[in-house]
């Protein structure tokens, strides 16, 4: 971590001599206006605390908490700076009311301070205070080295820390706090219920997260996902008995690029390696994070300027948030088994799907829905059939992909946990029609852009 520190620090002190060869030349320059209005910048500061999330092993769904307020504080910021063009989502969010007003007397730099928001509450809501300091820090040094007046640069720190304290204290009434302490689910030896799953054989993750407070959504079940087929392993004529068995057949002779699919969409934020004797942890970003990505990649693609770029980031994680307690409410209401212990039961006991089975209930797809959810959220905040590439997978060793647009990333995705072997065919189609409704009324009852 203080090597990751290290290198943000040097990255961000970079960029005072980008536009010149010589670091205490360009210094001097009155620049960090330009500095400062790069997309990229912000783009670069969500992946850093992607980065932090991945390092301190959040499960998805709680990422995806994190991602979401902090988001919301960076986008007020910059609505408060350009109200002519920008709603607030006071009064649009779930209980979400007035925020400050930045004084009018005083000189604000707002993308800079929308920087410093968005870091503020990314720290604080489910990290100790203080986890991005390195990174704020550096953000301060590099706004006086490019000339930033220093009553610039303390105004623009106030105000985005009484938006910071303003979205702090309205995530602290999501039942957050309380889901922490209620009691584990409860494993039970009765036919087609979820049971722990190797190679970690962990606890189910969030049982209670379908209390959490929405963002959009009237509340977890507005958008209710039927119940998945009924548990028969014994009829060859049910349709749970077939989707048992082409999950089976399918991966049993994934081709190439099948395999690839799944792989680019695993995903998986904490995956067990067992060598003999020896277990160790594969990190990469989870499916929030990696969706998050593409905000940042499909915002450079179009030329997004600064502001548009914040409002994407933000729409896409409400989305993304709100989808969570959409498929996890729905996870533990049915507690359906996993592929891979329904084929070790009942089919062959050595049987292992391409990708590590994640802990907690198959129905609904979680993956599949929250990314149909961010597919219509991005759409709507950055347009249609915007082809790009994904390269956010190559820090991780997986070869990018393409797409002719979001909403074809989020219909791969849906293929991608078939492929892997986790969730049977029915559950990634109807999660992805109900992850749809979800992205569809963020996009709708989310009122931006002036």
């Amino acid at each position: 971590m203080m090597l990751n520190k290290l290198l943000v620090y040097q990255f961000l002190l970079f960029t005072c001599f980008f536009a010149a060869s010589a670091l205490l030349t360009s210094c001097t320059e009155n620049d960090y206006q330009k500095v400062f209005n790069d997309p990229a910048l912000y783009s670069r500061t969500v992946h850093e605390l992607n980065t932090v999330v991945m390092g301190n092993n959040f499960t998805p769904v709680v990422a995806s908490r994190n991602y979401a307020y902090a988001t919301v504080a960076g986008y007020e910021v910059i609505a408060a700076g350009d109200s002519k063009h920008y709603r607030s989502l006071a009064g649009q969010l779930n209980q979400l009311k007035t925020l400050p007003k930045p004084n009018s007397t005083q000189k604000i730099c707002f993308p800079y301070a929308a920087l410093w928001a968005f870091c503020k509450v990314g720290e604080a809501v489910t990290f100790p205070a203080g986890s991005l300091k390195y990174y704020t820090d550096s953000l301060h040094t590099v706004a006086k080295m490019h000339g930033m007046p220093s009553e610039m640069v303390s105004a623009s720190e106030a105000y985005a820390d009484t938006i910071a304290t303003s979205i702090i204290k309205w995530s602290k009434g999501d039942n957050y706090l309380h889901t922490r302490s209620a009691p584990k689910f409860t494993v039970k030896d009765s036919a087609g219920r979820w049971t722990p799953t190797p190679p970690a054989y962990a606890d189910a993750a969030e049982p209670h997260w379908g209390e959490i407070r929405t963002m959009v959504m009237h509340n977890a079940r507005e958008y209710d996902a039927p119940p998945p087929p009924a548990f028969n392993i014994t009829d060859k004529n049910s349709m749970y008995y077939r989707e048992v068995m082409l999950i089976k057949s399918t991966g049993d002779s994934l081709n190439k690029e099948q395999s690839w699919t799944a792989d680019f969409w695993d995903d998986n934020p904490q995956k067990l390696n067992i060598q003999g004797h020896v277990q160790f942890i594969t990190k990469k970003f989870s499916p929030p994070g990696h969706w998050l990505s593409i905000v940042g990649i499909g915002a450079k693609q179009i030329n997004a300027d600064f502001n548009t770029t914040v409002a994407a980031y933000a729409k896409t994680a409400v989305a993304l948030f709100d989808a969570f307690i959409e498929s996890w409410t729905a996870k533990y209401v049915y507690k359906t088994i996993r592929p891979e212990s329904v084929i070790n039961k009942y089919v062959d006991r050595e049987w292992r799907p391409h990708l590590q089975t994640p802990p907690f209930p198959e129905y609904t797809c979680g993956h599949c829905t929250i990314s149909a959810a961010a597919a219509e959220a991005l759409t709507s905040a950055l347009g249609d059939n915007i082809a790009y590439k994904d390269t956010s997978e190559l820090e991780f060793g997986i070869d990018s992909r393409s797409f002719k647009s979001f909403k074809a990333a989020a219909e791969e995705t849906a293929r991608s946990r078939f492929y892997g072997g986790i969730h049977f065919q029915n559950s990634c189609n109807v999660s992805r029609l109900y992850g749809k409704k979800v992205g569809d009324s963020v996009a709708v009852k989310l009122v931006m852009k002036r």
